[in-house]
């Protein structure tokens, strides 16, 4: 059967209508899945790798898994903070095997320190540039939450469920993850923040396609 493409404009289906439409043998449908929340998986996926590849094979292999136990899902928590979970957990298994996860000093988790200031930017597009590079440079631990909290804005509690940890810790993070960005920065932060690490259509394309092919193909 030959997927056509419904973006989630398009769709008036539900999450949950969608996952019971999958599991009813609409396997096609997945495609809805996937485009509507692959902005916010690969943002999830990209905030623990800090790089685009990387997080691009994370997703497609979260979304085989997470297709494989759709029937897992019971719907208490939303359908994109179940998927960014399963990224995540994806995400860090990586970073373990490689060994690349970072210590954090305690410097850092007191005050921290990007280091020198970058030139004011005088752009919207420079300074998208500007900020996921300082992203980029922050601790894992405050990297990952601020991306969820603050580009994805994802809620308090969502971030705290996915990552295992209070919320009074996603607090903590989000606030000395903005301090360390604002050194960074300077000015424009807030005017920025939605616009970084976007997951645009060609990407978006490749990951569905590839992600039916491998559910299609057993």
């Amino acid at each position: 059967m030959q997927a056509v493409e419904i973006t989630t404009a398009e769709s008036p289906l539900t999450d949950n209508e969608v996952v019971s439409r999958v599991l009813a043998g609409d396997t096609h449908l997945f495609e809805i899945v996937m485009r509507r929340h692959n902005q916010r998986v690969f943002r999830a996926a990209r905030a623990i790798l800090k790089n685009d590849d990387e997080a691009q094979d994370v997703m497609q292999e979260a979304y085989v898994r997470a297709y494989q136990h759709l029937k897992d899902f019971r719907g208490e928590a939303q359908l994109s903070t179940w998927l960014c979970r399963i990224a995540v957990h994806e995400a860090l298994a990586r970073v373990r095997r490689a060994g690349k996860q970072e210590p954090v000093t305690e410097e850092q988790l007191e005050e921290g320190n990007m280091g020198r200031d970058p030139e004011q930017a005088t752009s919207d597009d420079e300074l998208r540039v500007l900020l996921e590079q300082a992203v980029d440079a922050l601790p894992d631990v405050f990297r990952t939450v601020f991306v969820l909290r603050a580009v994805e804005q994802m809620s308090t509690q969502e971030v705290a469920e996915m990552l295992s940890v209070p919320e009074d810790t996603v607090k903590t993070r989000l606030f000395r993850a903005r301090g360390l960005l604002r050194q960074a920065l300077l000015t424009k932060l807030e005017d920025t923040e939605t616009k970084a690490f976007q997951f645009l259509r060609p990407r978006c394309d490749r990951v569905v396609a590839t992600v039916l092919a491998r559910i299609t193909s057993h």
